[in-house]
Order: structure tokens, then sequence, then C-alpha cells
């Protein structure tokens, strides 16, 4: 094997100061915000003043985190190497070419998925694979199958043979194929990949893992290998992969937002948790041997939805493995990775509630004995991340009521409305504190040539961003709305059924967005019935984009999940990504399989580089699982 890359491990002292550097702001900020409000309305009268008061505490908390985040990991960025591991700045050098040295297996769990999709993904990942040269033998592609549906599963082994044929048909360096169907799917993907390395594990020394819907170039894939091998704490190393390949409104839209705004907060995640890192489940290489000493799942004491098997397993997973002595790394700018995800509003409320419910089972993790503090931490994020939704409905429907009895909008208002310095500078530190993040996160791409290009040019980027804040005013409420409902319910006793996901471009029928948005329209409809009874025009006018907001939830699904009006933006040139700029050839060649090929102007053909995505989360918030 090749001699050990000597890497820097950072001393305790230093990760704590790093820590405080992010913690003490933040703990400044709410608590300088709390002070303001206090001194802008005076000592709260009564349980209202105390519970506007304390909720708004809570709230400015967690985006006082959130927006610290994203200054702190500007500033790690512009402090470039200086603040990057050694392995991230090795990551940039490592070649991609086999060592000999090791043997590595590409999974992908599925569960009742797509197998024509899930192979054609597979095809491209074996032909990058071979394009990088050597024999093909350093990896081999497994599917493992946990599914029970006998047709889908038919499908499966059809496919399978089909690929096996191809490769045959394709000359060397190609990746030899497996496929396995288990008889009983206990403990789902958790126990799917634990399977494995019991059965498998002694041949391989890695296991790079993959959901049904990721896609990783081959360089990517040996750059990994060579760099756990150059690495021998290190037990885990987990990329960075953005939403590519999805045509809706929605999709462009979100992918759009993700390229733009999460790189920044995940600088900022690596910057401070060094190699206390965290496991998103998915586009990640794991170490076998330490993964199958020391990664089993604990069952949680009780009934689900709260107790029984652990859901969100992969975050457990990485804190099994750092207790164990294991580094786990994050590399943000790894590149050639990429997921997909929900195509429509629907199916991302869906995801989130069952995310809900995986996360706060980790209210029964967080005390697990040996967890290293910043494990610890990564679990309370995700927690938090939930958790503060309904605190959020509940200061609104608090400071709302505060406001129509009293005539003043107050704290609803963060001091907009107030008079004298304390009420201005609150309504300046809140505004500051919202904005923040886009704001920075949007100066970070237009301070870069480069980074403004990957946009589609200064124009593009601007007129997306733009649209996309207006987009997201009318998503906030929904989406906050149900992951409150989502946290109630799951502490009520409710159990989600975890399906497999739905990943094609689907657009919604009105029926199923009425229906499954039920919740929004008749907290909309309660919301303007109480703001007419209350008669009072300024908090009408401040309350009414909620409102409309909830009720309009269902066309906002119905009309978003539209792949034509998602190909239009595009033409348009409207929320463009790196993906559309300067597509890598495993995203054209998918594209391709599967009949649709994205048209590239001429402004696009002269800024296409092959094999360099500009990659650089809500990655403090568990937005990854």
């Amino acid at each position: 094997m090749s001699a050990p890359v000597e890497l820097l491990v950072e001393s305790s002292a230093k990760l704590l100061r790093r820590r405080l550097l992010l913690a003490v702001p933040t703990l400044m900020t709410a608590a300088t915000a709390v002070a303001l409000a206090w001194l802008a309305y005076g000592q709260p009268a009564g349980f209202l003043g105390w519970t506007v008061l304390v909720l708004f505490g809570l709230v400015m908390t967690w985006q006082s985190f959130v927006a610290w985040q994203y200054l702190y990991g500007l500033i790690a960025t512009g402090l470039g190497a200086r603040v990057k591991s050694a392995l991230e700045i090795r990551s940039e050098s490592v070649p991609a070419r086999a060592s000999g040295e090791s043997r590595t297996a590409a999974l992908v769990a599925i569960h009742a998925e797509d197998a024509v999709a899930v192979f054609a993904a597979l095809r491209v990942m074996a032909r990058s694979l071979q394009r990088e040269g050597g024999t093909g033998e350093d990896v081999d592609i497994f599917v493992l199958s946990d599914t029970r549906d006998g047709a889908i599963a038919a499908v499966e082994e059809h496919e399978f043979a089909r690929i096996e044929t191809w490769a045959a048909q394709n000359g060397p360096g190609l990746p030899r194929f497996r496929y396995r169907r288990r008889e009983q799917n206990i403990g789902r993907k958790a126990g799917n990949i634990t399977e494995f390395c019991r059965t498998y594990g002694p041949e391989y020394d890695f296991m790079i893992v993959l959901d049904a819907d990721s896609l990783m170039t081959g360089a990517t894939m040996r750059r990994l290998v060579r760099l756990m091998e150059e690495a021998p704490k290190v037990g885990l190393i987990q990329t960075v992969s953005y939403a590519a390949g999805r045509d809706t409104l929605f999709a462009r839209i979100q992918q759009f937002a993700v390229r733009l705004y999460a790189p920044l907060a995940i600088r900022c995640l690596e910057t401070w948790q060094g190699p206390d890192g965290s496991y998103w489940g998915h586009n990640a290489i794991l170490r076998i041997e330490a993964f199958a000493q020391n990664a089993e799942l604990p069952v949680l004491r009780g009934k689900a939805p709260l107790g029984g098997e652990i859901l969100c397993h992969d975050i457990v997973e990485g804190a099994l493995l750092r207790r164990a002595g294991w580094e786990v790394r994050l590399l943000p700018e790894m590149g050639g990775t990429w997921e997909e995800m929900p195509t429509n509003l629907v199916d991302l409320l869906g995801r989130e509630r069952r995310w809900c419910q995986g996360n706060m089972q980790h209210l029964g993790v967080v005390g697990l004995p040996g967890l290293r503090a910043a494990s610890r931490w990564h679990l309370i994020v995700g927690i938090l991340s939930y958790l503060a939704c309904p605190l959020w409905v509940l200061f609104l429907a608090a400071a709302g009521t505060q406001a129509a009895l009293s005539g003043d909008l107050g704290l609803l208002a963060y001091g907009l409305t107030g008079s004298g310095v304390a009420a201005h500078a609150l309504a300046a530190l809140t505004v500051t504190v919202l904005a923040m993040p886009k704001l920075l996160s949007l100066g970070h791409v237009l301070a870069s040539p480069e980074r403004r290009a990957a946009f589609g040019g200064t124009r593009s980027l601007l007129v997306s961003a733009a649209l996309e804040q207006a987009i997201w005013v009318l998503l906030w409420p929904v989406m906050t709305v149900f992951a409150a409902g989502a946290v109630a319910t799951t502490f009520l006793g409710r159990v989600v059924r975890w399906d497999a996901q739905v990943r094609d471009d689907r657009r919604v029928p009105w029926g199923e967005a009425c229906r499954l948005q039920a919740d929004a329209l008749v907290v909309g409809a309660v919301l303007a019935g109480l703001l007419l009874y209350a008669g009072d025009l300024w908090l009408g006018l401040w309350l009414a984009p909620v409102a409309f907001a909830l009720l309009s939830s269902p066309p906002q699904s119905v009309l978003t999940s539209r792949a034509d009006l998602g190909r239009k933006a595009r033409a348009a040139r409207l929320f463009l990504t790196s993906d559309d700029t300067a597509q890598a050839p495993e995203l054209v060649e998918l594209a391709k399989g599967r009949g649709h090929v994205p048209e590239v102007d001429a402004q696009d053909r002269s800024m296409r580089a092959p094999e360099s995505i500009w990659i650089p989360e809500e990655a403090g918030a568990g937005s990854s699982r």
C-alpha cells in the first residue's frame, strides 16, 4: 500500500477555538436581539408577553446560528488552504488511477425502484471507470435489492442480465457487475448494507455507498479510493453531491438554490468539525472493516415512531465510527458526484415527513455513551432543524394575537414599526440575520467571474435569485406548517411508511395536491378568517402573504411540477447551474440514456469544461441524509 499521507491532525484546542468562533457569536447575536426587544417594548406583560419574548429569543437563536454559518463559511473560503484539512488539500492532486493495492465495491441499494433508470446510471458509471484506464478489477458494482414485488424484481433481474451482456460486448476495463436480492429486508437500507458487509465484505477493502439516484464519475471513485489508501486513520469520506438532472420547474428552482446557497454553509461545516464529521448515507466511501466492526445500529427503547429500528441511520453510523476512533471526513469540493431530488412539492413534503420522524428518533440516540461532542451536536442540529418549525408557528400565532390585542405589530414585525433607537436597532439586526445567508451566498458568487459564468452570467444569476426568493416567500409558510405538523404527529404516535421514493419528473394532479395539502388550506383559511375578524389593517397586510401562501399551496404544487415550465425556464436562461453551463460527460450520457438531451446554446458551449464541474447543503442543519 502507498505511504500514508502525513495528515495534520487538528488539535483539540484548535478545534475548540473553531467551534467557539461559531457558537459564541450565535449566542451573542441572539442575546442582543432579546435585549433590544426588552429595551424597545419594555418588560413583558403577562403570560402572553413573556411567551412572545421567549419564542422570539428561541427562533432568533436558531436563525442566528444559520446566519453565522454563512459568514463563517465566507471567511473560511477566503482563507483557503490555511483552514483546509490535509486530506482535502491532498484530494486536489491525488491521482485518479487505480494503485492495485485495494479492492472496492460500489453499492447501490434499491427497493422497488425503476430498474431501467438504475441500470442506465450504472452503465454511465461503468463507462466512466473504463475511461480512466486500468483493467477494471479494482472496482465491482453491486446492486443490493430489497424489492419484495415479484414483477419489479423480474425487471431488475432482466436489467442485470442485459448489463452483463453489455459489459461482455464492450471491451476490457469495465467493472464487474453483481446483483443480490435479499429474502427478507430486515433493517431496510442499513440492514441491506450490513448484510453485504457480512457476506461479501472480506473480499473488499472499501465500499462506495450510492443511492438509487446517485451518479459518480470514475475519476472521483478512484480518487476517493486512493485517499483512503493513503489515510489509514480515516474510516469514512463524505462527498457533497448536488441535485441535477430533473426538469420540472420545482426541481430546477431547488437545484439552483442548493448550488447557490449550500457551498458557504458546507465550508463552515467542514472547517469546524475537522475529523468529527457526519455521514449522509450516500455518495461516500467507507472502510469496510471499520464499518462492520463499529457501526452496528442499536434498537431504541419503546415503539415506533420514536422507538424501534433507527430510520435515519446514516448520521448514527457516522457517530459510531467516530466513537471507535476513526476519522470521519468531509470533502466539500470533490466534484464528480450527483444525486436527484423530489421533483415536486408534494413528494418533497412526503420525504420531509419521513426525515422528521427519523430525526426525532435521534432524541434517543444523543445520549449514547462514548459519542464525541461533535457527533452529539450533529444529531442535535438535525433535531433542532425540525423543532424550529413549530417554534416559528407558535411565535407567529402568539405574536399575532398580541398584535391584534394591542394594536401594535411589535415583535411580530421585528421592531420595524417601532419607534426609538432600540426598536430601529432590533429591526436592523433581525433583518440582517434573516437576509445574511442568501446575500452572502449571492455576493460570493458575484465576486468571481468563473462562479458567475457557472450560473449563466450575472444577469441570469440575479434574475434567477430574485425569482427564487419570491417563490421561497410562498414555499416557506407551507413547508414550515407542514414540518410543524409532522413534529406534532410524530410525538402523538403517527408512524410513517418508508416506501420507495418517486424520482421521475412527475406532474401533480389537482386532486392529489388538494388532498395532501389540506392542512395548509385549513391553516390558511383559519388565519385569513382571524385576520378579517381582528380588523387590523397593518396586521392583515403583514400576515396576508402567509395566508396567501398557505391557501395557494395546491396551485403551487401543480404548477411547479410541470416539466414543460422547467424546460422553458432553462431556455430563458433561468435557474442555470454549472450542470447546465459546464455539463460533465456523465450527465450528458445519462440524459441521452433517458432519451432527453438538454439543448445547450452557443454561449453555454463556450463554457463547457468536461470533467470539471464547479462544486464548491443546509449542511449545518442536517439537510442531507
